[in-house]
């Protein structure tokens, strides 16, 4: 049986996206092969893809932080799971394909039911989004917070748990995304046409107690001037320089996993030897997820319970069949996005990818992901 992946070919801009068609990976002792039905497209996808991101695998290799799917081939030794199962996983690379094969450790039950372009949506926006408030931040009711990049995937996530926590919620966001972010509980700050430290000193009198920032770089020593004393800033990427050299340019270049981390060290140091108990924390999923991984797994359990009773929605932006990733990431690159892109099978309908199979295309292979 044959299958399709994305792969990335040369570290630069989307044209290093093409899509292969092969036989199916075959699981080894310890391994579930895994039908992927929806696979999350996220800023770490397109970072890796210029080579500036912590986790850049060497190419080529296959992109894709999250999946949902469902078992399909059992490798030797595995038990206490059938195929059939609906599971989530977050390989960190690898998902943009139709089949993956997982070590049995990696999976994490997802009920029944759910829309998987919904579910996919936690297992890295909103675990981020989870861990940051209750586990960085450690958020207590009638708090006040700013989320950087609000009307976003981790941003509208962080919104909806804020909520849920009883936050006072703040946003910076384009005047598209205002909707949004106010839907959601915010209050939204127009980062085009508003200074969001000023706007915050305006709104609070003495500023936030904390501010969510994936910006990186200055960009952090910015947010600290929005909080109040004892504050923390807890930053969670560094999207600041790559967006600097333009996310969609085609410019090529070797690996370059500790691109803006230098910088970003700085800073967090100066926060804590400055007076004004003003802290720059870091936030890292994957390297909280393989330092305690039960705490990821609880943590994607809690949120799978969230929204199997609707007290979560994550907002989906698009759907793309997998052929159309470099459609996805160009679409993501561009900004102002409103919630998740999502790659799922092509033909599936919002119906078909609640936990269903999808049929598999058989485009030419060696085809060039669509767009070119």
């Amino acid at each position: 049986m044959r299958h399709q992946r994305v792969i990335v070919t040369h570290y630069g801009g989307p044209d290093a996206l093409r899509v292969v068609e092969e036989e199916c990976p075959e699981p080894k002792d310890g391994e579930v092969r895994v039908k992927v039905l929806a696979a999350g497209v996220a800023m770490p996808d397109v970072m890796a893809r210029k080579g500036v991101h912590p986790e850049t695998p060497p190419v080529p290799y296959t992109p894709g932080w999250d999946l949902v799917g469902v078992v399909d081939r059992l490798g030797n030794g595995v038990s206490g799971i059938e195929p059939g199962r609906v599971v989530a996983a977050m390989p960190i690379h690898g998902a943009y394909a139709q089949f993956v094969c997982l070590p049995q450790r990696e999976l994490v039950p997802v009920p029944p039911g759910l829309d998987a372009a919904e579910a996919v949506s936690l297992v890295l926006n909103y675990i981020t989004a989870y861990q940051m408030l209750h586990r960085s931040a450690r958020v207590k009711p009638g708090q006040r917070v700013l989320f950087h990049g609000a009307s976003g995937g981790v941003g509208t996530a962080l919104l909806q748990l804020g909520r849920l926590a009883e936050l006072e919620m703040y946003g910076t966001c384009s005047s598209r995304g205002a909707p949004a972010v106010s839907d959601l509980g915010g209050i939204p700050i127009d980062y085009r046409h508003q200074d969001f430290v000023a706007e915050i000193r305006r709104l609070t009198g003495e500023g936030v107690d904390a501010v969510f920032d994936p910006f990186g770089g200055a960009h952090l020593w910015h947010s600290r001037e929005a909080l109040r004393p004892g504050g923390k800033v807890v930053g969670y990427g560094n999207t600041t320089s790559l967006r600097g050299e333009g996310l969609g340019s085609g410019r090529t270049g070797r690996r370059n996993r500790l691109h803006g981390i230098p910088i970003y060290a700085l800073y967090i140091a100066g926060g804590w030897l400055l007076p004004g108990r003003k802290r720059i924390v870091p936030y890292s999923i994957q390297t909280l997820k393989r330092l305690k991984p039960a705490l990821f797994r609880h943590d994607l359990a809690a949120l799978l319970e969230l929204l199997q009773q609707r007290k979560i929605k994550p907002l989906i932006a698009r759907r793309f069949p997998l052929v159309e990733a470099r459609h996805a990431q160009e679409l993501l690159a561009q900004g102002g996005i409103i919630g998740k892109i999502v790659l799922v099978c092509e033909g599936s309908s919002a119906a078909a990818a609640k936990f269903s199979a999808c049929a598999a295309p058989q485009p030419p292979a060696q085809s060039p992901a669509a767009g070119t």
